[in-house]
Parts: structure tokens; C-alpha cells; sequence
């Protein structure tokens, strides 16, 4: 039964979020394509990512609760992890922009981007020794730069406090997965690639990890959503 526990996190993460989706007054199902599209396309690069970081050490895999189905050595698990939570994490984003007006101020939200942006270097900087702190830190800091300069997106107020939201049920997936509850975790990290900050048994870099990841989601998702619309409405 163990083999089936990192599976199991994957299922009740998203199976909720998956039965709602298809109420009424939601119909977030309408957009499956534009979360699929957009989803699929940030799981490459992490995926890439976590290829990289699996093949030199950074961290590694318990096979006790793992299937044992592997691709390019990383477990199917770990796989469907970037579709499972980005899709309960977006249909929450979904569902709070509906019904809630959560946007911030833009003086707020640039001040806010850029006191992210510098202080996301400065620990990079500071971290430049240490891998995963490094490479999560600095790219966070250039996503940000790119969407909210570039991409000119103003929502990146409103996505972080609903990320800020998201934070129990982020700690109580990522807990599992870093050995909350277990008696060993599912994923180990090696300790001279990290900071050896926890929140429990959770490395502080995978708070940031998981914000970029939701970003990118967040911004695919409305670009084909958008694009979705705009044919219907043509039709």
C-alpha cells in the first residue's frame, strides 16, 4: 500500500477541485483546454529542471512510495505533481477572481513587484553557492521582472495573496512529500544544496519554487482562456 502514497497526495489534491469545476455556477471545465495548453508547457521546463537536479543530487526519490514507473528517472508521480497542483492551485485563482474583487492598487502591486524582484537577487547573490536557493531565487526574480515588465501582467498582487491563501494546503502537500507524517520523507534533499531553512519538514526554497511555477500557470492559462473566448465569439 505504501507504493501508492505519493499517487494518493496527487489524487486528493486535485479530485475535489476536479468534481467542483464542473458546478453551475463555476463551469471552470469550459477551460480544460486552456489549462491543459498552459500547464503542459510550464510542466516541460520543471520537469527539465527536475531532471537536472535528480541526475546531479540535489535531491532524490524514496522508492518505498513511488509505483516504480519511471521517466527519464523521474517517478510518474512527480510527473503528474506539475498537473495535479497547478490545477487546484488555478481553479482556486479562478474561482476567488469570479466571485471577489481582489485586485491591488497599481502603485501597490508595482512597489510590492519590485521590493520582490530585489530581494529575490539579493538572496540568489547571497546563495550562489548553493544550487536549488540559487536557481530558484534568480529565475523567481526574472519571472517576475519579465511578466510584470515585459508581459505588462496586473494580477501579480491579486495571484500572491491568493498563493498566500493557498499556503495550508501547499504546506500540507509539500509536508507529506518531505516527510510529515512518514517515516521517511518521499523526496530527500542533500543538505549542501540547500539552506537547511524548514517550515516543518519543508525547505523554505519550495514556497518560492512553487510561486514561480503558479505564476507562469496563472499567465498561460489566461492567455489561452482569452483566446478560447475570442473564437467563441467569432463563431
Amino acid at each position: 500500500m505504501l507504493q501508492y502514497t505519493y499517487l494518493l497526495i496527487n489524487f486528493f489534491t486535485v479530485i475535489v477541485c476536479f468534481i467542483f469545476s464542473f458546478h453551475h455556477k463555476i463551469k471552470f471545465n469550459r477551460h480544460f483546454k486552456a489549462f491543459i495548453l498552459a500547464s503542459s508547457i510550464v510542466a516541460l521546463f520543471f520537469i527539465v529542471w527536475d531532471i537536472w537536479f535528480t541526475k546531479i543530487g540535489v535531491w532524490w526519490f524514496n522508492d518505498k512510495y513511488l509505483l516504480g514507473l519511471r521517466i527519464v528517472n523521474l517517478p510518474i508521480e512527480e510527473i503528474l505533481f506539475f498537473i495535479c497542483i497547478p490545477f487546484s492551485c488555478i481553479f482556486t485563482y479562478f474561482c476567488l477572481d469570479k466571485f471577489f474583487r481582489l485586485d491591488w492598487k497599481p502603485e501597490m502591486e508595482k512597489i510590492f513587484v519590485i521590493f520582490s524582484i530585489v530581494t529575490l537577487v539579493i538572496l540568489a547573490l547571497y546563495c550562489n553557492n548553493r544550487i536549488y536557493p540559487f536557481m530558484t531565487f534568480l529565475t523567481t526574480a526574472i519571472s517576475l521582472f519579465v511578466l510584470y515588465f515585459i508581459f505588462n501582467a496586473r494580477w501579480i498582487g491579486k495571484a500572491s495573496f491568493i498563493y498566500l491563501i493557498l499556503m495550508p494546503g501547499f504546506l500540507g502537500v509539500n509536508g507529506i512529500l518531505t516527510g510529515t507524517g512518514l517515516d521517511s520523507p518521499i523526496v530527500n534533499y542533500n543538505p549542501e544544496h540547500f539552506l537547511g531553512i524548514r517550515i516543518l519538514t519543508i525547505p523554505i526554497e519550495d514556497t518560492v519554487y512553487g510561486y514561480e511555477m503558479i505564476l507562469w500557470n496563472i499567465f498561460l492559462f489566461q492567455k489561452f482562456k482569452k483566446k478560447e473566448q475570442a473564437i467563441e465569439e467569432t463563431a
